[in-house]
């Protein structure tokens, strides 16, 4: 009897072992099905939307015209009266909310749930398996553009000047409330917290952009990992082995310092495993058309890593792996600048960020010196190494143009090499919008080079005596080369 005993444990413990390997080996397979991924993007995106800067009323039709699965209401409506929607499909037994633009002017998310519903209505793609599961073991609820005021204005807070995710507990703004109440009456097993971050932050203290960062929130000043939080870190970890296969290095994570007037942290305390998706920056990518993929894919995968609980099988310690998030980026540095001031001589590096400011339905960016001196600790979306060359300032060409028709790129091309940064334009409206890679001035009021903290950088870089480089409003242009670039100036 004891013989067979220990005969029969060593099979009951060979076949629990091999069931183990089979679900590993299942877990191993669903992470390199990036291919399905990227087909189920390449043919369901929302072709009618490819910028970020887009209204409400211009994209509500993507929601409030929905057919078939979706059953589709509006659970009420922002300060300024604009409705807010939620939209559900699927029955299965688990639930799961996802939510985006609770700040205004984070849109890359909402635009890759446009992207998902079309392909959660899709049929005939072959993508059929991926669906199914989907509707039968997930019941899904989206609330895209929760605050519709600020998308409108392109402001990260609503029309009352709060902060929804500041105003989870307070609730003083009317969407606040709608948010929380359809979280309440849901009571979802997960959630998605989906945002925008600023484009400067880099996974750990790498030159590799943040592309997306993640957070599994603390539902406590503790930070303790109980079992609602457990499953949020898992499924992070599955969503960043998609990211490492498509750009791999371009993941950070937040601090999980509890915050107890969020959203995220509270619907972790709650008792919703939540899963926050920052949207960060990518290389030649400032419609973040590259990134809304991404945000598709990995979302996807997650849904259907929730769907067949594979997610389980990951280990925390893969979450904690992923790199902490740094601030280590600018859109450009110029390295070993040759400056001189009082009669003395030193190098700096030059750290420049540009910032959107919004005018006449649209923006313009305007380049600002971050920091100089040692950035050694910095980088570059680009980067220029200034050895050997010398600071030139620009000058404003002496014969005045009638209108901004009269300068074609080309012409400012020429203009700059001849030693003209500036040009008088004398019908251009006040701060009127232009992409010319050159400054368009209304009078002659002399170009300085924003060579300090806090200016706006304007001036040539010159090697034995020929200018290189020009340094357009925080723009680099190479003069031998000048390529392509998209500007966004305005009348100065």
């Amino acid at each position: 009897m004891n013989f067979k005993r220990t005969h029969l444990s060593k099979l009951g413990f060979l076949f629990v072992s091999l069931l183990i390997i089979s679900c590993q080996n299942d877990v191993k397979q669903k992470e390199i099905h990036v291919d399905k991924l990227e087909k189920a993007y390449e043919r369901y995106q929302e072709k009618s939307v490819n910028h970020r800067r887009f209204k409400h009323s211009e994209v509500l039709h993507l929601v409030n015209e929905r057919k078939g699965d979706f059953d589709v209401e509006v659970i009420g409506k922002s300060v300024m009266g604009k409705p807010i929607y939620q939209m559900t499909t699927g029955n299965g037994p688990t639930k799961v909310m996802l939510w985006s633009q609770m700040h205004g002017n984070e849109s890359t998310a909402t635009m890759a749930l446009f992207d998902l519903f079309n392909f959660l209505e899709g049929d005939g793609d072959g993508l059929e398996d991926i669906r199914k599961t989907l509707k039968e073991k997930l019941t899904l609820r989206f609330i895209p553009m929760v605050n519709p005021d600020g998308m409108d204005e392109w402001i990260r807070r609503n029309a009352l000047d709060i902060d929804l995710n500041r105003d989870a507990i307070k609730l003083a703004s009317p969407e606040a409330v709608i948010l929380k109440n359809a979280r309440d009456s849901f009571a979802p097993e997960f959630g998605f917290n989906l945002h925008d971050q600023h484009v400067y932050y880099t996974a750990g203290e790498t030159p590799t952009p943040a592309t997306i960062s993640v957070l599994a929130p603390a539902y406590n000043y503790e930070t303790e990992v109980n079992d609602v939080r457990k499953r949020a870190l898992q499924v992070i970890v599955g969503m960043n082995k998609v990211m490492q296969k498509v750009a791999p290095g371009h993941v950070g994570k937040y601090d999980d310092a509890f915050e107890p007037r969020a959203f995220g942290d509270n619907f972790q305390k709650w008792g919703t495993s939540t899963i926050l998706i920052e949207s960060g920056g990518y290389p030649n990518d400032p419609e973040k058309q590259v990134i809304r993929k991404f945000n598709f894919m990995i979302m996807l995968h997650a849904l259907q890593e929730i769907a067949d609980q594979s997610y389980t099988f990951y280990s925390l310690d893969d979450y904690y792996a992923i790199p902490d998030n740094a601030t280590r980026l600018m859109d450009l540095v110029i390295r070993n600048m040759a400056m001189e001031k009082e009669g003395h001589g030193f190098e700096i590096d030059l750290g420049i960020r540009r910032r959107e400011t919004d005018a006449h339905g649209s923006f313009f960016v305007n380049g600002i010196v971050d920091d100089l001196g040692d950035l050694s600790i910095f980088y570059g979306f680009e980067e220029l190494d200034a050895s050997g060359m010398e600071v030139i300032e620009g000058k404003v060409h002496p014969t005045s143009f009638n209108s901004l028709a009269e300068i074609s790129d080309q012409k400012a091309i020429e203009l700059l090499k001849e030693g003209y940064l500036g040009v008088i334009v004398k019908e251009a409206l006040d701060r009127e919008l232009h992409g010319l890679p050159i400054l368009v001035m209304k009078n002659n009021n002399g170009i300085s080079t924003g060579i300090r903290s806090g200016g706006n950088p304007n001036f040539y870089l010159a090697k034995n005596g020929m200018l290189r480089y020009a340094i357009v409003n925080g723009y680099l242009i190479d003069l031998q080369n000048p390529g392509s670039h998209e500007f966004r100036q305005r009348v100065m």
